[in-house]
């Protein structure tokens, strides 16, 4: 007996939210977002019982804007362990080690099980580690509840299960809106997160915030200092004026929404019915820049156990790790694998870095080298699986009745034509979305969004866009929803 049969009565009876039976019109798609976005706000502010404020900080705290979720709230482990089963599914998909044909209907059954089941293991091996070994959510040494009085123990085993309850919390979200909404659960929360940082970013009243820090500029309560002499121009382009911060703010959303209306347009024509025409797109950016989360994910595990090691380990060995009393790697291996995540980190001749030159630039040879491949590799996987790789793209034109005008209807023949543009494509958009990511980061963003999360937000933000002007085609002519089948 195969695995399958083994675990079909577990991965069949895992709950699901039910799929709609007909068409879900546009305004209630709307309803199920919006209220599923108000949901996520409310439980990011929800505080776990027992959590002791002012300790330690926010391990993915430079990872937020890509796992969403709050430190000390509900949602603390965020999406990580809904991205991390991807990346296992994927690769396990990838080796072909799952025998799992995503067109039979059982196969998808038991797909979307395992998926949950490993999300729910991704969650209790995400948030055990982080209230017992790692003290990343600091327990108070005892806790009244009602006429209760917990030990440490208790209240560490208390706060584990609210972060269980909120890990999967997050997943049924995610799938409400993949079925009942628009766009994607774990899209609609980066979205929101990043937006909420570069709006703080923009308007907050305090030091950091864009608009209040030049007043204080402008009003001459911040000592620019002589441009002449370099100091000046650091304040306003680095610290308080924050002028490279925006520029590279402003850059991204540029190029990533023209690097998204750039593609290779394949002519398509109906084999049947004369004068239909079509044409399939080849964006740059084909696989989207959703497998950069797989690859910020991949660095957040590492430097995860990294802080873990440091937390138990009395006299961890130097080339593995040397931490900060903040918890940040400033030596050894976990020091080298840390992203850029601001100019603070690579700017060796200020006094924020205390590495040597040659140590920086290991790290920056690194973090570019793991975004730039670690980008093309999760794209291929990411085509691959979820069904844009030639094969499946000629197979659905095939089944479309459509053909590429002078070539044979052959679904042979359509798939070596996509198999000169798809590949390449994934590659070269993979690799350039990485290269950017790294470069934001580099130079920095408004409210310290990550350039990653800005990468994501305004990427996410544009098919959404897309999206929505698709489903308020197809509500003004209803014969388009039998055309694409969604009906």
């Amino acid at each position: 007996m195969g695995w399958k049969e083994a675990a079909e009565p577990v991965l069949t009876r895992m709950p699901a939210v039910r799929r709609p039976e007909g068409h879900v019109p546009f305004k209630r798609k709307l309803m199920w977002t919006a209220g599923i976005l108000v949901l996520y706000f409310f439980l990011t502010n929800v505080t776990l019982l027992g959590y002791q404020t002012g300790g330690s900080g926010d391990l993915f705290g430079q990872f937020r804007a890509i796992l969403a979720g709050s430190q000390g709230s509900v949602l603390q482990v965020g999406i990580g362990p809904i991205v991390t089963a991807s990346i296992v599914l994927q690769l396990l998909g990838g080796a072909n080690l799952l025998g799992l044909d995503t067109d039979d209907p059982r196969d998808q059954v038991l797909y979307q099980g395992l998926q949950k089941v490993l999300v729910v293991l991704m969650v209790i091996l995400t948030g055990l580690p982080m209230v017992f070994a790692g003290g990343f959510l600091p327990a108070q040494p005892s806790l009244q509840l009602g006429g209760l009085t917990l030990d440490q123990t208790q209240v560490q085993m208390l706060m584990f299960a609210q972060i269980f309850v909120g890990g999967v919390l997050i997943l049924y979200m995610d799938e409400v809106v993949s079925k009942w909404g628009v766009g994607s659960g774990i899209g609609l929360f980066i979205i929101a997160g990043v937006s909420q940082r570069l709006v703080t970013g923009f308007v907050q009243p305090a030091a950091g915030g864009f608009f209040f820090d030049w007043y204080r500029i402008l009003t001459g309560k911040v000592e620019v200092g002589s441009i002449v002499s370099g100091e000046g121009l650091q304040t306003l382009l680095l610290n308080d004026g924050h002028i490279i911060a925006l520029v590279t703010t402003l850059l991204i959303f540029g190029i990533v929404v023209y690097a998204e209306s750039v593609r290779v347009e394949i002519p398509l024509s109906h084999a049947r019915v004369k004068g239909a025409r079509g044409r399939f797109p080849v964006k740059l950016i084909y696989a989207s820049v959703l497998p950069m989360i797989l690859v910020r994910a991949v660095q957040a595990n590492v430097q995860f156990l990294g802080q873990i090691l440091n937390r138990q380990l009395a006299n961890m060995p130097a080339w593995l790790g040397t931490y900060s009393q903040q918890g940040q790697p400033t030596g050894g291996f976990f020091y080298y694998v840390a992203p850029i995540y601001s100019p603070q980190d690579w700017m060796w001749w200020t006094a924020n870095v205390s590495q040597d030159a040659w140590q920086v630039l290991i790290r920056i040879g690194i973090d570019v080298t793991f975004m730039v491949v670690g980008g093309a590799v999760f794209a291929i996987f990411w085509v691959e699986t979820t069904d844009m790789g030639p094969e499946s793209t000629a197979q659905q034109i095939q089944n479309s009745g459509m053909q590429i005008p002078g070539f044979r209807q052959n679904i042979g023949v359509i798939e070596k034509v996509m198999e000169r543009y798809i590949p390449q494509v994934t590659v070269v958009g993979g690799a350039l979305v990485g290269l950017l990511a790294v470069w934001a980061n580099m130079l920095g963003t408004i409210g310290s969004v990550s350039g990653t999360g800005l990468l994501l937000a305004v990427s996410i933000t544009y098919k959404l866009y897309e999206e929505i002007a698709e489903e308020q085609l197809m509500e003004m002519h209803p014969m388009m929803r039998q055309m694409f089948g969604n009906e």
